[in-house]
This record gives C-alpha cells, structure tokens and sequence, in this order.
C-alpha cells in the first residue's frame, strides 16, 4: 500500500492562507536544515528535503497551488481531471531556488563581490576607555595601533621591483571559480573564491622581499579619536579610512572604536538621564534647610522643603547627559533625598530628643500607656488592627 503524503501546508509549517514569502521562507528553514549536503548518508534527511522541494514546487507556482487547493494531490496523479502523469515534479524549474535559496549552503552568496575588481578594505576593530565624566562632556583620546600600508617597495603589487604578478591561470584572472554538481534536480553551477590566487586574480611569481609578496607592510601609528559627548557605554566612533588597505585599487576601511565608560559611584546613568543619592539629616527633612547636590556641572545648592519624607525624588532639569544629536539639550538629574537617622547621641542630645517627642506626641510612650490602659481610645484601635497587649 502507497504511502499517503501530508499536506503539503503542514510539510513547510504554514497555513493556507500564507503568502509567497512565507512558502519561500519556510522552505529555506527546512531545505538548510534537511539538505544532503549538510546530512551526508542521513536517508531520514534526505526524504524530507524531498517531500519540502515537492511542497514548495506545487505551492510555490501560482497556477499548480491553485489546482492543489481544489483537487488537493489527485491533481498531480492522473485522476484530477489533468490526464495521466498530472504535475511532473522532477520538470519543476529550481533554477531561482538554487540561485536564492541554496546560496549559503553551496558556497555562494549573492552579495559577495564577483570578480576582481577594487574592493574596500576589512574594517578594523578596537576600545577605548573613558571616564563618566568624559563620555558626559566628551573628550581626545589618542590611540597607537599596528595598522597596514601599501609596500613602499613593490607599491603594494607584492611582486619583486622590474616584475609583475601574472593572471591566475585556474581563474584565467577573474578571482572566481565555477564548480558543477549533480543533483536529483539536475546540475547546479557552484561559484566559489578561487583557491590559487585568493581571489585576487593574479598569481605572483617574483616575490618582493620587503612585504614577502603580501604587497603590505606594518607600523605602529598613533590616531587621534574625538569622542563625542553624551556617548553611552558599548556605542562606537567611526573614523573612515583608517582601517584595512582596500584589495585592487578599493578604498581602506574603516576604523570602529568601541567606547567603554568607567562606572562612577557617584551617579547612575539611563539613556541621558542621571541618578544619584543624597543623605539628609533629620532636621533638615523637618524643619526644610539647604543641601548640597554633586552633579556633572559640581556642586548645586537645593532647599529642601518642610516635612520632606525619606525617599522623596527631586529633579534638576537639565543637568543630566547632553543628548549626541545636539549637546545643547540635556537630559535631567534625579535625586533621591535619603532621611538619614544617627547612630550615635550624646546624653544632652538624646534627652533634648525625649522632651521633642513628647511635644510632638510622645510615641516613645505610645506603646505603654495603650498596653496599660491609660488610652483607651487608642487601644481599642489598636486592638481593632490585631495589635496585642501583655505584661513585660
């Protein structure tokens, strides 16, 4: 008995309402996953690659999916009313789906440049360190890096003076070679870097001896870096042209340097907000009285109001971070005001305490006189909460 096929919605894991780009995107996640090439001998793979490549050929085609939705697989077996042999799966034209699908997995891809034409050098990589206050404000920072320049003595050819590199005879000059495979689909053209030369198109017989035939040489550099201000921790400058040297003739890289900021146990940043502490005594939160607030800019006098209670936010407007796109417009600077309670008090100043709690309520009795009866009022809504009452 034939096996039955699944549908071919539920092969690639869509619906029947998806559209073409997310058939084609479906199909790419299972082809890179069950391809022959990545599963060598793996014949469980290989079935499903098949049964994908017959999904994705049927829905894939605009005329074939519509016939599959009304007469479902009998409209490719001969009994849909198509005539015997129906839909001839092994006919189906792969030819995009090779060039746009199956790119990565062969060794090619659309977007490496072809031939040897001129090309833009690696970018190259680094960090630099800065304080909080000079990723705040901005600062210069001076960098020493081993950096590549074009030979001086073979003017970056890396073929030895009076010579000259000769076409690569693998590639006949084009950097790039082109591998035929067999496929159950049929033959697939494979383009791939040429090995001899690298790419490059040019074999170099004569090496010149400075650069040993890299056409390159090495030196240490110093750069100047500006780092803006209102950078944050992990962004990085882009100085242009200071990278690699560009292959034939292309333009150098680039030169990215990471910025990583020291913390600051002062302050806190978010986005080009800033976030610090400050402790305030308890007659200052009280009575109100002035405190001095560090920012990025120094030292802020605030007058702290009346009653303020511990914990209380205030804002600086403006003192925070200056924003890259215009270091005019500054974020702000929040303050957390800290009730800070003292530890240690000496015998005058805790009876000066005692006589200040008992004209502003006596709690330091409250307790007592509720236990012993003497508040009555208060204790029964005390009792009320669940407090509870005993003999020491």
């Amino acid at each position: 008995m034939a096996e039955q096929k699944r549908d071919y919605y539920e092969v690639l894991g869509v619906g029947r309402d998806a559209s073409e780009e997310e058939i084609k995107k479906a199909y790419r996640v299972l082809a890179k996953k069950y391809h022959p090439d990545v599963n060598p001998g793996d014949k469980e793979a290989e079935k499903k690659f098949k049964e994908a490549s017959e999904a994705y050929a049927v829905l894939s085609d605009t005329e074939k999916r519509r016939q599959y939705d009304q007469f479902g697989h009998s409209a490719f077996d001969g009994t849909g009313g198509f005539g015997s042999g129906g839909f001839d799966f092994n006919g189906a034209d792969f030819g995009d789906i090779f060039g746009d699908i199956f790119g990565d997995i062969f060794g090619g891809s659309r977007s490496r440049s072809a031939g040897n034409g001129p090309m833009k050098g690696a970018n190259i990589r680094t960090s630099v360190r800065v304080t909080f206050n000079e990723a705040v404000f901005g600062t210069e920072k001076t960098l020493t890096l081993n950096l590549k320049d074009p030979c001086p003595t073979c003017g970056g050819t890396g073929a030895k003076p009076g010579t000259s590199p000769k076409m690569c005879p693998k590639c006949s000059g084009k950097g790039q070679v082109v591998y035929t495979q067999q496929s159950f689909f049929g033959t697939m053209r494979n383009v791939q870097t040429c090995p001899q030369c690298s790419g490059s198109g040019k074999i170099i017989e004569d090496k010149c001896t400075t650069c040993g035939g890299s056409g390159y040489t090495t030196s240490k550099k110093t750069i100047s870096v500006s780092i803006p201000a209102g950078i944050d921790n992990g962004q990085s400058v882009r100085i242009r042209e200071k990278g690699e040297p560009g292959i034939n003739g292309g333009p150098r890289g680039d030169l990215l340097v990471e910025v990583i900021v020291e913390q600051d146990r002062r302050f806190v940043r978010q986005d080009y907000d800033i976030y610090s502490t400050v402790a305030i005594s308890y007659a200052i939160a009280a009575l109100g009285g002035s405190v001095v607030i560090e920012t990025v800019d120094g030292h802020v006098i605030y007058d702290v109001k009346a009653g303020t209670q511990t914990d209380t936010r205030v804002r600086l407007k403006g003192k925070g971070v200056p924003t890259l796109q215009n270091r005019n417009v500054r974020g702000d600077h929040y303050v957390t005001l800290v009730v800070e309670t003292p530890d240690k008090l000496s015998k005058e100043a805790k009876e000066l305490l005692r006589q200040f709690d008992e004209l502003t309520g006596d709690s330091l009795n409250a307790a007592a006189r509720i236990e012993s009866g003497e508040a009555q009022p208060q204790q029964h809504e005390a009792r009320k909460k669940g407090w509870k009452f005993g003999k020491k």
